[in-house]
């Protein structure tokens, strides 16, 4: 019986956060093994469901795990992880193929490049000719290293990801013919220098839209087995941050590199498109003030949680105060003012960090999604949970755990009617459409400050190759 290895290890790091990822985060997040990844995986519209679905009865599950994005894994968080992943396959041996979920911006303090350095120790190990299939998110910054130690590399298609699904089925058949006999994968990288600014990451309309359209067009070429794109992670401060094209053709190499060269040319030639002004703070507060499409759902991109931001600022929230604009939400990471809360009780009144209101609701902050969402996730826990409501109709939804707004029901768990709100702030730039385009009037994405700011010149590369457009505006890609 074929025997197929069932793996993911996923972390977004930004190297700008000075909080380091450390075991921990891990394991209070998802950490299963075995029968435990079968139970937490199968039915999860996430790529290790997909790989479930796709293996069937071939499956074997290994060691599955992932944290919210943060800082950089410390170089025990890594080797820990790293150790338990490779303990599981050696008790799982033999098998015939292995897929495994990586996310593609994993940076650890030892391997900046930890994808590329947990597919290097796959290899090793289980040798040249066998293959190893990983899928990668959109945001991945994809290494000549990942492109080397796979046998194919498969990248979400969708930002919103609301197709993670479906490349881990692909993934996994597509491992199945390679174990069959019936396809021999060439894979080929080509990583033009140039960046993609997560507000331009938005895939269902251009100029990101372009990028895919051109995808689905090498998918059609004959002998073309997957193709993918990657826009990047400009939060990592690593050599292969950047965009990438990655093609994989049945046998031949010359197809793959013709292919992949191919979305990378037209990318590059589209590169001035890549660019968005946004709002300042004031602008966009002062817009939603007088909007007719309400609820204005502002996009808080600098303290995008989806990116590893801590969730915390008051930017957008404190321009609504100084603007006097009545009836707001925002959802604060605050596990002081939790505790502030619940220790005064439901119905108490409580002053906050200038925030006077009511308690409303204390909550256990576990709730459930059964839509696709951005990450596949279906079941959440933000921690306890305060709701405050502010005389000026504002409502502050106080988290003990970081949470990003992936999913409505972080707030209608609460009893919270969004659409009875003038302006909704959201902690993120793209991935929160799939939950707040029902109910929005209008989206906004706002240039707020922060780790995740929208603007890749505001940070300090160091690592990052050189020349990278737009930050070098005469690069050149022969």
């Amino acid at each position: 019986m074929t025997r197929i290895g069932i793996a993911g290890l996923l972390h977004e790091s930004n190297t700008y956060l000075p909080v380091p990822t450390i075991y921990e985060h891990f394991a209070a997040t998802s950490m299963t093994t075995g029968a435990a990844l079968i139970e937490r995986w199968r039915g999860a519209r996430h790529e290790i469901g997909g790989f479930l679905e796709g293996a069937g009865a071939n499956a074997v599950p290994l060691f599955a795990t992932y944290a919210v994005p943060s800082g950089a894994l410390t170089a025990d968080c890594f080797e820990r992880l790293a150790a338990e992943l490779m303990r599981e396959l050696e008790a799982a041996l033999p098998l015939d193929g292995l897929v495994i979920a990586l996310h593609g911006a994993t940076v650890a303090d030892s391997f900046p490049d930890a994808d590329g350095e947990i597919l290097r120790r796959l290899r090793m190990r289980l040798g040249a000719g066998f293959p190893i299939v990983a899928t990668f998110d959109l945001h991945a910054n994809i290494s000549r290293r990942m492109a080397a130690e796979s046998t194919a590399l498969i990248g979400y298609r969708t930002n919103p990801h609301l197709d993670q699904w479906d490349r881990g089925v692909e993934a996994a058949s597509l491992a199945v013919r390679i174990i069959r006999g019936e396809a021999k994968p060439a894979q080929a990288l080509e990583m033009p220098p140039m960046l993609v600014p997560i507000a331009c990451q938005h895939t269902p309309v251009a100029p990101a839209r372009r990028l895919y359209d051109d995808l689905e067009e090498v998918l059609r070429w004959p002998g073309i087995l997957t193709a993918s794109v990657a826009m990047g992670f400009n939060y990592a401060d690593v050599e292969e941050m950047g965009a990438s094209f990655l093609a994989v053709a049945d046998h031949d190499s010359g197809l793959a590199r013709r292919a992949a060269r191919w979305m990378a040319r037209r990318a590059w030639d589209r590169r001035h498109e890549f660019a968005a002004a946004l709002p300042s703070p004031e602008q966009a507060v002062r817009d939603a003030a007088v909007s007719p499409l309400t609820p204005v759902v502002l996009m808080d991109v600098g303290d995008n949680v989806g990116g590893g931001s801590p969730g915390d600022s008051r930017v957008l929230f404190d321009e609504v105060l100084r603007q006097r604009v009545r009836n707001a939400l925002v959802v604060l990471y605050a596990p002081t003012a939790v505790a502030s809360c619940v220790a005064a009780g439901v119905r108490s009144e409580v002053t906050i960090e200038g925030i006077g209101g009511r308690v409303k609701t204390i909550s256990d902050g576990f709730y459930t999604e059964t839509e696709v969402r951005h990450g596949g996730w279906s079941t959440y826990d933000q921690g306890i949970t305060a709701v405050v409501e502010t005389p000026d109709e504002h409502t502050v939804v106080f988290t003990s755990r970081r949470m990003a707004p992936m999913s409505l029901q972080q707030i209608l768990s609460l009893g919270i009617r969004p659409e009875r709100k003038r302006i909704l702030i959201a902690k993120g730039v793209v991935a929160p459409r799939a939950a707040y385009e029902p109910v929005a009037g209008s989206i906004v994405l706002v240039d707020t400050p922060g780790v995740t700011s929208g603007n890749p010149a505001s940070f300090d590369y160091r690592h990052r190759r050189h020349p990278l457009y737009p930050l070098e505006p005469n690069a050149e890609y022969p």
